[in-house]
């Protein structure tokens, strides 16, 4: 659930970033102390002029940064803010700053109020996360809503185009591109300029203003017991009536709580469409103006009575943290999956080198022993031709010893024996 100190810090960057002229990601003190004092006075804080004298004096280091402003919106003005302020007036202040600067009205069919209704939705539905972005889904998710409220029907294809488009380049929006492609019309074509203003108008009074059913219905006073027309605005944990749907002057409240019940009533007083609401401190005998409103009215009550006793916060603030942690799920399963394809490459590579390696390896073993065959094979035939001389030297030195021995000459004349040697 946003918290408020989220709920706060996000139109506060707007402002910073705005004030931020040449983009440098700083600004000048003289602009954080007015920034600094209009949000004390909007959120109704105690100003502090002291310590704003003192964090931002004048010294050698100019300009401060984001991160540099923080330390001190944290402790005088983020730590001290509760939930007693005019959250509208917060927001215009905000909006005010960072309009003025970004704001292109002239490429818009939308009227300055409208732009400033998207604003303030475009921070509801953004990420937790700077600079502020919105996702694919949560832009479907609101124009989808203000199709609905419109009383138009969604296009898929429309926005299926729309889609490949974006997610060709960063697959999201930044606040003022939201507001043109809200403001061209790309999404409520059919539609005047006045229904497109009433949709985004119920889109804004249910996501940033928590209305979560609103109408005229009768209502029977508890001392006079007589009918009046009043005008509902139901509401998380209460129901307010008022005299009239400008909401001048307000009448009372309904709380409501987790022992709270609803219920229909038979036509009685020439009234019909009748129900009863009973909280803890007193009944109200209520009549819609049709059957439809009536079953419309009981059911969301109703939901409103079993989202407190369950403990959960209203159905747009709960559908948009279930869709968050859904794409947070999704992207850790993407990032686990991402990390493990990688990490499977890197064993695959690795084996790849380890083959490359033994298969180099293998190829110099089988030169070594082709080597070494050669070599044998070389030395074979060198000792098989010593042998065969050396053979053949042996039978002719064996042929000269027979030789010798037949060459005997008898000198008949001497009657003497000589050996006659050749070679």
């Amino acid at each position: 659930i946003m918290t408020l100190r989220d709920e706060l810090l996000k139109p506060i960057w707007h402002a910073f970033t705005a004030l931020d002229v040449d983009k440098s990601g700083k600004v000048s003190k003289s602009q954080l102390k007015v920034l600094s004092h209009n949000l004390c006075t909007v959120l109704k804080i105690p100003h502090d002029p002291v310590a704003l004298e003192e964090h931002f004096k004048d010294d050698d280091e100019g300009p401060v940064s984001n991160q540099g402003y923080m330390p001190y919106l944290n402790k005088f003005i983020l730590d001290k803010a509760t939930d007693n302020f005019d959250r509208q007036d917060f927001h215009k202040m905000c909006w005010t700053l960072s309009s003025r600067k970004n704001l292109e009205q002239n490429h818009i069919f939308i009227s300055n109020d409208d732009a400033f209704k998207i604003w303030c939705i475009f921070n509801f539905l953004s990420e937790d996360r700077y600079p502020l972005i919105i996702v694919t889904e949560e832009i479907e998710y609101l124009l989808r809503k203000l199709t609905d409220a419109m009383g138009g029907s969604w296009v898929e294809e429309r926005f299926e185009d729309y889609k490949l488009k974006l997610n060709s380049k960063r697959q999201c929006l930044l606040v003022w591109e939201l507001i043109s492609l809200v403001g061209s019309g790309h999404f409520s074509k059919g539609m005047d300029h006045q229904t497109l203003s009433m949709g985004i108008n119920e889109v804004y009074q249910e996501l940033i203003l928590d209305v979560l059913k609103q109408g005229y219905m009768m209502k029977k006073g508890h001392k006079r017991k007589n009918w009046t027309e009043r005008w509902f605005v139901l509401k998380p944990g209460y129901i307010s009536y008022y005299t009239s749907e400008d909401l001048a002057e307000k009448k009372g409240d309904i709380l409501l709580d987790g022992s709270c019940s609803v219920e229909p009533l038979q036509d009685k007083d020439g009234k019909k469409c009748l129900f009863l609401i009973k909280s803890s401190q007193k009944s109200f005998e209520i009549s819609a103006s049709e059957r439809k409103k009536k079953q419309e009215w009981i059911q969301a009550i109703q939901t409103c009575v079993n989202l407190l006793r369950q403990g959960r916060p209203a159905p747009h603030h709960y559908s948009r943290q279930k869709r968050r942690e859904l794409r947070l799920k999704q992207q850790a399963e993407q990032e686990e999956l991402e990390l493990r394809m990688s990490e499977l490459q890197t064993a695959n590579e690795a084996k790849q080198l380890e083959l490359e390696n033994m298969r180099k390896v293998g190829e110099k073993h089988t030169s070594s022993l082709m080597a070494q065959r050669e070599i044998k094979k070389q030395g074979t035939e060198r000792a098989t031709w010593q042998m065969t001389s050396s053979d053949e030297g042996g039978k002719w030195q064996g042929c000269m010893t027979l030789w010798e021995r037949w060459m005997d000459v008898v000198d008949v004349q001497g009657r003497e024996t000589k050996t006659v040697k050749y070679g």
